[in-house]
């Protein structure tokens, strides 16, 4: 088995740097005493909400309980996607504080109460970046703010179905991974 302390930073180089994250490699010196670049980008934490809105909030007829979701297009994959709301956690804010304005800007719904379901590392491979999963309820209308390249359109699925239609293509890893922690947790 393979120490930490088996591997040995040589350099660390960064090639680029963009509003949105940096990227460069790391020179490492292996535990055979070879030397490799490891490849890696940079980002931001960002955290994905899983929302639950009572009927009567969205006075749905008989519909029961939904899940907020947006759908955007994607122009990195030029692809329109059905996700869950989701952001960057600007610096000082916890996943939940977060949660909770991306949620409002997002949507134009306010959390009553939020909980951080899971906190995880994204593609260790080829990213430094940490995602957030909160689960958010109580929602009451708020003020809805995009950003500028924010095109989104607010959409609700029924609780029951909200699995099962963020696995149709094209499907997203930030929305499926929140929704399966989401009903682990026995929240859907």
């Amino acid at each position: 088995m393979t120490d930490i302390d088996d591997w040995e930073l040589v350099t660390e180089v960064t090639e680029y740097d963009t509003p949105w994250y940096e990227g460069g490699y790391d020179r490492l010196r292996q535990p055979d005493g070879s030397e490799k670049r490891y490849y890696w980008a940079d980002l931001p934490p960002a955290v994905v909400v899983v929302a639950r809105v009572d009927a009567d909030v969205l006075e749905a007829d008989g519909d029961g309980d939904r899940l907020l979701f947006v759908e955007q297009y994607r122009p990195t994959i030029r692809e329109i996607h059905l996700e869950l709301p989701a952001g960057i956690v600007e610096d000082g804010e916890s996943y939940t504080t977060a949660a909770a304005r991306e949620l409002e800007e997002e949507t134009g719904f306010r959390p009553s109460s939020t909980a951080l379901l899971q906190e995880y590392a994204v593609a260790t491979g080829v990213l430094r970046h940490d995602r957030g999963v909160v689960y958010a309820e109580g929602l009451e209308p708020g003020e809805r703010e995009l950003d500028s390249n924010e095109f989104l359109e607010v959409r609700t699925v029924p609780v029951a179905e909200a699995l099962e239609r963020a696995r149709e293509q094209p499907a997203n890893d930030s929305t499926l991974t929140a929704l399966l922690l989401a009903k682990e947790e026995g929240l859907l």
